[in-house]
């Protein structure tokens, strides 16, 4: 091809999809541009749409509202609780701080906040706490099938193993102020206790309750992961090592000794475990006296 030779169109000569592109670049000169003003409600809209969703299926805050979790939780935190999880069927585990519904009046006569208008609709969407739901805040110390039990100057005790529990308040006792068990925690229910052993109306000072202070798992609203608010306090809630001591899960093991919690107490022997008890002394005094049969066989 020489030099120069036009090898298309004349260069004067305009092509279709030229025109095109023109027109379509006039329209969109011609449209008025929305106002930021008039697409902001609508933002506004799907914001709050996302948040009400998060709020319901995902994650949401709580504030914190007594004593009773120092000093992990101070009075005021706001935590962010993982509502997620229990949706695939997971149940609390031991050593989470969890956020259940009032089981049996546990806050009856404890004063609810007045929110005002602007507190409400925030409540509502996820982004404040609601002030209406009473709903508490404990550490999980017992799961369903445990055997759990704290006497007076002891440790708390489950499955036979003795927790150290470096997260409750300093100067306070493991339970001195209220002593129990042991106790067999029911399958679908926990056995919780605060912190701030010495200031905390836990699972313990409702055993003449309804429920005996166990939590129904179906009451749980969520684990409780990190301390959001304020930011100089942000940290996050993990299980403490106490709990993953080897031999802390056998359940087995507590109840079929026969043994209470701390491998002292019976805590109400098993059938098998009861005519043995029953069985020796017989065969013990069998042994020792002769039959009639063998009392005739005499010379």
């Amino acid at each position: 091809m020489a030099v120069g030779a036009r090898s298309g169109r004349d260069e004067g000569e305009e092509r279709p999809d030229d025109a095109e592109r023109e027109a379509e670049e006039g329209d969109e000169a011609a449209r008025p541009q929305r106002s930021f003003w008039k697409e902001l409600p609508l933002l506004v809209g799907i914001a709050l749409l996302l948040a009400l969703l998060i709020k319901t299926f995902l994650v949401q805050a709580f504030s914190i509202p007594s004593d009773s979790m120092q000093n992990t939780l101070q009075r005021g935190d706001r935590v962010l609780v993982d509502k997620l999880t229990p949706w695939f069927g997971s149940e609390p585990e031991r050593g989470e701080v969890v956020v259940f519904h009032d089981p049996a009046s546990w806050l009856a006569g404890e004063p609810t906040p007045d929110p005002n208008f602007a507190q409400q609709i925030l409540s509502k969407i996820g982004l404040m706490p609601s002030a209406d739901e009473k709903d508490l805040i404990k550490r999980t110390i017992a799961i369903g099938g445990d055997t759990v039990e704290c006497r007076k100057g002891g440790p708390v005790v489950v499955n036979g193993k003795a927790l150290d529990e470096p997260y409750i308040f300093p100067g306070n006792t493991p339970c001195d102020d209220a002593p129990f068990g042991p106790i067999t925690v029911p399958t679908g229910k926990i056995w919780v206790m605060g912190d701030h052993r010495q200031n905390s109306q836990d699972s313990r000072y409702h055993m003449q309750d309804s429920t005996q202070g166990f939590v129904p798992v179906d009451k749980v609203v969520g684990r409780a992961v990190v301390v959001a608010w304020p930011i100089t306090r942000w940290a996050t809630l993990p299980i403490p090592d106490t709990f993953d001591q080897p031999g802390i899960g056998n359940q087995t093991k507590a109840t079929a000794m026969g043994l209470g919690a701390a491998g002292l107490a019976p805590v109400g022997l098993g059938p098998a475990a009861v005519g043995l008890v029953g069985a020796v002394p017989v065969v013990m005094w069998r042994r020792r006296k002769p039959t009639a049969e063998s009392t005739s066989r005499r010379p």
